[in-house]
């Protein structure tokens, strides 16, 4: 058994997410009971080792994390909280700033539910990518209401220190934008040029390099979750595309006009691809850094 505030947890939601972190807690000694609305879902995590299938004998856990899509927490949450199912919950999904609203307007019990959203990448269909590992090193942002208690956060946090991750305050609105910008948009632009080759012949396709074949490992993420992440996250999503498509917008009149400015205009673009680049190893490389996980900021 753990030494922490966390012995039993239950885990709704038995795809690569929930999986991942029944996994992490089951190897942390961790009781981790499994519910998933497709029965199957939950024996298949059970025979990775990710816990055993929930029964309504159990008492109430010590933590319940809500691994759904977007769309589905607010119920799940409501629900399970009626139902008395553990003392804190916490959830997973990649949006934050509806959630939390449509939480408090639903009635949940806002002090024992603790928002939260682990940054380790798109799920692909099914328990495919499931990994005990697969948050480790990662950050793993709350976005507690003014009103959450210390001893809600303090189960989340054993939470996130069992599954290896690094904990990051943000508020829902800065939690949207910031993942619009460095996850859904990727996402979307790896979908975008993905697409456009499912119909290329051998020929074309043998000449993929390294590059593409990256980006469409991206694209190959779960789609029903992928639309149910993006329309939840309509609108930071739509501006980092409108800021996207000006700046590809700018290179094809550069490229169209052909004027004896283009190699100039185009290479200062490519010089601020260059530093945004360079910002995102130095960033990555700080993450790896002992000594670095810790609270953060709220931003």
């Amino acid at each position: 058994m753990t030494a922490t505030p966390l012995r039993t947890a239950v885990v709704i939601g038995c795809g690569a997410t929930g999986t991942s972190v029944a996994l992490a807690l089951t190897g942390a000694g961790v009781e981790v009971a499994l519910i998933d609305q497709d029965p199957r879902a939950a024996a298949d995590a059970a025979a990775l080792g990710a816990g055993t299938p929930w029964r309504p004998a159990l008492p109430p856990a010590d933590l319940v994390v809500v691994a759904t899509p977007p769309s589905a927490v607010v119920d799940v949450l409501y629900t399970a909280q009626a139902r008395g199912l553990g003392r804190v919950y916490t959830d997973t999904a990649g949006t934050k700033d509806i959630i939390c609203a449509d939480a408090e307007l639903r009635g949940c019990d806002l002090k024992g539910y603790v928002p939260g959203h682990p940054s380790a990448g798109p799920d692909a269909p099914g328990r495919a990518t499931a990994d005990a590992g697969r948050f480790a090193g990662r950050p793993w942002v709350l976005c507690p209401y003014e009103t959450t208690p210390a001893w809600a956060l303090e189960t989340v946090d054993a939470l996130i220190a069992l599954c290896g991750a690094a904990r990051r305050d943000m508020t829902p609105d800065a939690h949207d934008r910031a993942v619009a910008a460095v996850s859904h948009l990727p996402y979307l632009v790896a979908a975008v040029l993905a697409a456009g080759l499912a119909d290329a012949d051998g020929g074309q396709l043998s000449l993929t390099g390294d590059e593409l074949a990256a980006l469409a490992g991206i694209a190959a993420a779960d789609p029903v979750l992928g639309s149910d992440l993006l329309t939840h996250n309509a609108g930071p999503v739509a501006d980092a595309i409108d800021r996207a498509v000006r700046d590809l917008g700018a290179v094809a009149r550069v490229l169209h006009e052909g004027a004896d400015t283009a190699p100039v205009e185009l290479g200062l673009l490519l010089e601020r691809g260059g530093r945004g680049a360079a910002a995102v190893t130095g960033a990555r490389q700080a993450l790896r850094t002992p000594g670095d996980a810790g609270h953060g900021g709220r931003v």
